[in-house]
């Protein structure tokens, strides 16, 4: 992890090293008090068409004037509409520049303007924007390692609003990338038992696991979980982070993650192309644990319980077949169609038991449906809810993170697509029709009552190529919705 520092304002860098200025479009305060050296690098980069817009960067070389050899400087845009999402994707680009440019170190000159909203943006930005997964490669000894130590120079005023902000900033980034590199783990070394061995290591001080093994999951009538787990060798569980905060908690929150650690389809066999990615089919269980990581740390005022059903989805001989009907923990049963949409069964085990566990409300969230892709594409998640204000506040959380989703309907009628002749519904609905919106109803079927968001998160939660605008989201696993998650905790 990066080494951050926060000391008070200078205008002067250590010697040889690299400084960052932040700049408004049009605006140019702090070069033009560099005097005759500020106005020659004010010169040489607005010959490079550089006017201080969003998304703009540029790399100087100060002859004289400036103790630090290189100047990056990166446009903010339009003062007035500076956002934290423009802080966090500036965050991104100055990190892949840092890796270009081969720094190890850089300051920054914090611009007074910016609130500490931003300075946590701008940081997660860096952090998430020089994340590199590199377990499996072997890394030539000079390879670029990007950024070790970041300085900020602030305001005396507001150095301990900074660090305070940078301190947040890193735990976010914890989060996500625990999540991270559990999705872009090969599928054979992150199996239901290895995040059962992170919840383990997450289970400390007021964070407790209860772990229900294949044993207790005959015992508890999970037949979703067992029904998909018989064609696999790896054994399922059923994981139960509790975190309680000191004294009493406003209300009680599950997070429901979907954990099929790999999804060959089952015998509704997905073809070759479509297996390539399905080790991020448990995105969802990645981001409930990421966020677990960070509780005790974060101290949010809520209770919360993370739910985590885990198992393959794979064609072994005894692999349950289409025809055959599951029965669910809450008693409800469920004729399978296809063996590919086994998210769905899974979790209707795992809302079953948050609602025996009497939450106030509940998120769940799964790499659930290829449709949701097909409506949103790879940058946005949908979201379906019986509950518009649970909804509105989640929903306040994913805009301050920059994780953007899309409200659904869960259109009732619908409702008919899944009914079943021979149990109480099917797993699937009609074919090439509202997906999204009839899986999310499946789903509903499990929580009653309870207030509950379901965040179908199969588009943004991998990157198959890395978006230049985006640039803190790296290709694979993108530990979507730990950050979201941890912002709708502490705002309860």
């Amino acid at each position: 992890m990066i080494q951050f520092s926060v000391v008070p304002s200078s205008y002067k860098s250590p010697a040889g090293k690299a400084l960052v200025l932040l700049v408004f479009e049009k605006e140019s305060t702090f070069l033009n008090a560099a005097g005759k050296a500020g106005k020659a690098v004010l010169k040489t980069i607005g010959e490079e068409g550089f006017s201080g817009k969003e998304g703009q960067i540029s790399v100087a070389y100060p002859r004289e004037g400036f103790s630090a050899s290189k100047l990056i400087i990166l446009g903010l845009g339009d003062r007035r509409e500076v956002t934290a999402e423009i802080l966090r994707r500036a965050g991104g680009k100055l990190a892949r520049k840092a890796r270009e440019l081969r720094l190890g170190e850089v300051s920054l000159e914090w611009p007074r303007a910016l609130d500490k909203v931003m300075v946590k943006a701008l940081v997660e930005g860096v952090i998430l924007g020089s994340y590199q997964y590199n377990r499996y490669k072997n890394v030539p000894k000079d390879a670029p390692k990007g950024l070790q130590k970041f300085s900020f120079h602030a305001p005396s005023d507001q150095v301990a609003s900074i660090k305070s902000a940078v301190a947040t900033a890193q735990s976010y980034c914890e989060g996500a990338i625990l999540a991270r590199d559990l999705i872009n783990g090969a599928p054979s070394d992150v199996t239901p038992k290895v995040l059962a061995d992170t919840a383990r290591k997450i289970a400390k001080g007021p964070v407790k696991l209860k772990l229900y093994t294949k044993k207790d999951l005959k015992r508890m009538g999970a037949g979703g979980i067992l029904g998909v787990n018989v064609g696999s060798a790896q054994e399922p569980y059923l994981i139960h982070l509790h975190y309680k905060p000191k004294g009493k908690a406003k209300k009680s929150v599950a997070i429901v993650g979907k954990g099929i650690t790999f999804d060959s389809g089952g015998l509704s066999l997905k073809p070759a192309g479509g297996m390539e990615t399905m080790k991020m089919d448990m995105s969802g269980a990645a981001a409930v644990l990421g966020v677990f990581s960070q509780l005790a740390k974060l101290r949010p005022n809520v209770e919360v319980h993370g739910i985590v059903p885990t198992t393959e989805n794979m064609p072994g001989g005894r692999a349950y077949k289409p025809g055959d009907v599951l029965r669910a923990m809450n008693g409800k049963t469920m004729e399978v169609l296809n063996t590919d949409a086994e998210g769905r069964l899974i979790l209707s085990d795992a809302l079953s038991y948050a609602v025996k566990e009497k939450v106030d409300e509940i998120v769940d969230l799964a790499t659930l449906t290829g449709a949701c892709v097909v409506a949103l594409g790879a940058l946005i998640s949908g979201a379906l809810s019986n509950d518009p204000k649970l909804l509105e506040r989640v929903k306040k959380a994913t805009d301050a993170e920059g994780e953007r989703v899309w409200e659904l309907p869960l259109v009732k009628e619908y409702k008919d697509d899944i009914k079943s002749n021979v149990a109480d519904i099917k797993n699937i609905g009609a074919p090439g029709k509202a997906g999204t919106i009839t899986a999310a109803l499946f789903l509903q079927e499990f929580v009653g009552d309870t207030p509950w968001v379901h965040l179908d998160i199969a588009g943004p939660a991998w990157m198959d190529r890395e978006y230049s605008a985006i640039p803190y989201l790296t290709s694979g696993g993108t530990g979507l919705m730990v950050r979201s998650l941890l912002t709708f905790l502490r705002d309860e």
